[in-house]
Parts: C-alpha cells; sequence; structure tokens
C-alpha cells in the first residue's frame, strides 16, 4: 500500500513529546482560514511512499527518541488516509517506536471498525478542536465539528491520551463564551493530559500567495500577550499548559 505524503521534518520538537521525526500527509478536506499549510490541501499532490519507505526513514532517527520521542503523524489531514496510517502505524510499533497522531478529527466516522485498531495502535493523539461551536466551526473551515467532537469522545472510551490543541485567532476563536463551553466540553473527558493554546500566526501567508489563493484573514493580526493568557485561563488551569 502506498500513500502520499508533503514532506519529513527530522527533530520536532512542538509535534508531541520528546524528539520526533513528523511524517506530514497530504490532502485535506478543510480549508481552514488561517491554515498555514495550503500545499498539503491537494490530495492528488505530494509524493508517494510505502508504509516501510518511511519507516526506514523514521529508523535514522531512532536514536534520539531516547525514552519519550517516536514519530508523529500530521498533514495535512492524516485520517484521510486512514488504511495507509493504519499500516505504518502497525509497522512502527511493531519496531518499539512511540506513535503519536495530529489530526482535527475532521474524517472520524462512527461504526468504522478501523478506528478500534487506529486507537490500539496510537500512543498519543493531538487533537485540533477549532471551534467549539459547530457553526463557528463551518465558517472558519468549512466543514461541521460534529465528526471532531465525537472523535474526542471516541479516544476518551478507548482510553488514549490527548493534547488538545487551540489556534487562538482575534475575532474568530477567542471568544470568552465559546472558549467556556470548549473548556467545559474538555472537563467530560477523562483522557485530556494536556491543553495548548496556539496564537494564530502569518507565516503561512506566502504559501497561499505562491498558489494564487487569496488569503482570507489579511489584516488580522497575532493575538494580543493578554488574550492569550486569558484563553490559557480559561481552557488550561488545573491542566498542563503552554504555549
Amino acid at each position: 500500500m502506498k500513500g502520499r505524503i508533503h514532506s519529513y521534518e527530522s527533530f520536532g520538537t512542538v509535534d508531541g513529546p520528546g524528539i520526533r521525526f513528523v511524517v506530514f500527509m497530504q490532502g485535506c478536506p478543510m480549508r481552514c482560514r488561517y491554515c498555514h499549510n495550503p500545499d498539503t490541501w491537494n490530495a492528488d499532490g505530494g509524493r508517494e511512499v510505502t508504509a516501510e519507505e518511511v519507516v526506514r526513514e523514521a529508523l535514522k532517527y531512532k536514536s534520539y527518541f531516547a525514552d519519550r520521542g517516536g514519530v508523529t503523524v500530521s498533514g495535512g489531514e492524516p485520517l484521510l488516509q486512514l488504511d495507509f496510517l493504519l499500516e505504518l502505524f502497525s509497522v512502527l510499533k511493531k519496531k518499539g517506536v512511540h506513535t503519536c497522531l495530529d489530526t482535527s478529527g475532521i474524517c472520524f466516522a462512527e461504526g468504522d471498525a478501523r478506528y478500534e485498531r487506529l486507537a490500539a495502535l496510537t500512543d498519543l493523539v493531538l487533537l485540533d478542536v477549532k471551534h467549539i461551536d459547530d457553526t463557528a466551526h463551518r465558517f472558519l473551515t468549512g466543514r461541521s465539528n460534529a465528526p471532531v467532537l465525537s472523535f474526542a469522545r471516541f479516544l476518551n472510551e478507548k482510553g488514549v491520551r490527548m493534547w488538545v490543541r487551540h489556534v487562538l485567532v482575534p475575532g474568530l476563536t477567542d471568544d470568552d463564551g465559546a472558549l467556556g463551553r470548549l473548556r467545559a466540553f474538555l472537563d467530560t473527558l477523562h483522557n485530556v493530559d494536556r491543553v495548548e493554546v496556539l496564537p494564530y500566526h502569518t507565516m503561512g501567508v506566502q504559501k497561499w500567495r505562491k498558489l494564487g489563493v487569496a488569503y482570507p484573514l489579511e489584516g488580522v493580526s497575532p493575538p494580543a500577550k493578554e488574550r492569550v493568557e486569558n484563553a490559557k485561563n480559561i481552557l488550561c488551569a488545573g491542566r498542563g499548559g503552554r504555549i
């Protein structure tokens, strides 16, 4: 089986614990207004690889993983290539490598037995919850947040450890009421080890321009430090949290 990837990062330090080998998958069904990797959207882009090829590349760096590191599969949206992801994680687990999935959960489908296997093969999920309100989530990404919240509940039921990430965008995702409702949802889960508030940035704007696509948030600046601290207080109080 072959999958389509965009690129690798050899020494990732922000996508999971320890030193990570990060695989960026190609293809995403969402169109987030602040996406910093729009070059991963096209499901026919990137290059084809086998799971064995990815594992061989990752194992070159296994000595750096130590006790906490491993492989993180990010995107794009990894769940768009679920069968390839399952094969990749299966091979990695046989090699004794810690597996981490960085996802929006947007492709989750209740009743799909493949997710049972994914839960068994995944050590940690980094779940990007973009907005707790469905209408706002549709405006922000073009998709409903129902699969995202269902995936969070599924992971909780299966006992898969999870870090929740929330990108703080002024005027879009920084409303105190919405942040409070997101916190209330997270408090219903027992598998959340960390909540990360990620300040919006504009480092991906040049990629939009290179693709000839108008950037939807032109003129929006990163959030003020005070707003970031406010979000952290709402979402992270009593939990592990970092920027």
